[in-house]
C-alpha cells in the first residue's frame, strides 16, 4: 500500500509513517515489542502511536494466543485503513510485479525503449527557448532523479542523476526499468533539444544512482 501526502492525516509523524509503512510490509500481525525492536523504539512510546492509529481505524489489534502470562498486542493494517481519507493504492508493488513478470528479450527491450521514447515526449515540458538545457533538467528532476550537471559547452553536456527513484523496479529487473528510462531521456531529448542525441546512457547501482547521460549536439535554442 502506497502513503498518500495529507497535511492532515496522522501518518505525516514521522515514526507513525514508518510504523505504518512496516506493517504493510511485513504482511501479517505483529506484536508491540516486535515492532518496536524492528523500528529501534521503546514499546512504550511505540505503544502510544499504535493506539492513535488504531482509534484513527488505520490499525487491527489482535490478542496473542499460545503465550504464557498476559496475551500481548498484535498489530496489523487494518482492512478498511484509509490513509489520508482516501482508499488504499498498491502503485509501488504493481510496478516491481510488472517489472518482474516483462522477459527482457531483445525484442522486448526494443519495445520497451520505444514506449519510453514516446512516454517522454509526452512527458516533456513547453519548450524552454533561452535554455533548453535547463528545460530538460527541470524535467528530469520533475521525475525524482535528482539531476547534476557535470559539464556542459556548446557541443553537449554530461548529467548525473543523484536519485533512482525506480530503485525498487530496477532490483526486479534492471535491462527492463533502464531501458524503459532510456527510452525516456531520449523522448525528453527530441522533444525540448532535438538537435542532439543521447551518446551515453551509463546505468548504475540503483541504490548509490549517479547514473550518467551524455549529450552530445547543438544546445542553442531548441529548433
Amino acid at each position: 500500500m502506497d502513503l498518500p501526502p495529507n497535511s492532515e492525516d496522522l501518518l505525516t509523524q514521522r515514526t507513525r509513517a514508518d510504523i505504518f509503512s512496516w506493517l504493510v510490509e511485513q504482511r501479517a500481525p505483529v506484536s508491540t515489542e516486535a515492532l518496536a525492536k524492528a523500528l529501534a523504539l521503546h514499546p512504550n512510546g511505540i505503544r502510544r502511536h499504535l493506539e492513535r492509529m488504531h482509534e484513527a481505524g488505520l490499525l487491527e489489534r489482535g490478542r496473542s494466543k499460545g503465550r504464557r502470562g498476559r496475551p500481548g498486542d498484535l498489530w496489523s493494517v487494518a482492512p478498511g485503513a484509509t490513509p489520508a481519507g482516501e482508499r488504499p493504492t498498491g502503485y509501488a508493488d504493481l510496478a516491481r510485479w510488472l517489472a518482474r513478470a516483462i522477459p527482457p528479450g531483445r525484442n522486448r527491450l526494443r519495445e520497451v525503449e520505444k514506449a519510453g521514447r514516446d512516454i517522454g515526449r509526452e512527458l516533456a515540458p513547453d519548450a524552454h527557448a533561452d535554455d533548453p538545457v535547463e528545460g530538460f533538467r527541470q524535467a528530469v528532476a520533475s521525475l525524482g532523479f535528482s539531476p547534476e550537471l557535470e559539464t556542459r559547452d556548446s557541443t553537449g553536456f554530461v548529467c548525473r542523476l543523484e536519485n533512482c527513484p525506480y530503485r525498487a523496479s530496477v532490483m526486479e529487473n534492471k535491462e527492463v526499468i533502464c531501458a524503459l528510462h532510456k527510452g525516456i531521456t531520449s523522448g525528453l531529448l527530441a522533444e525540448l533539444l532535438p538537435n542532439t542525441r543521447l551518446t551515453r546512457f551509463e546505468p548504475h547501482d540503483p541504490e548509490q544512482a549517479g547514473c550518467v547521460v551524455a549529450v552530445s549536439g547543438s544546445i542553442d535554442g531548441g529548433a
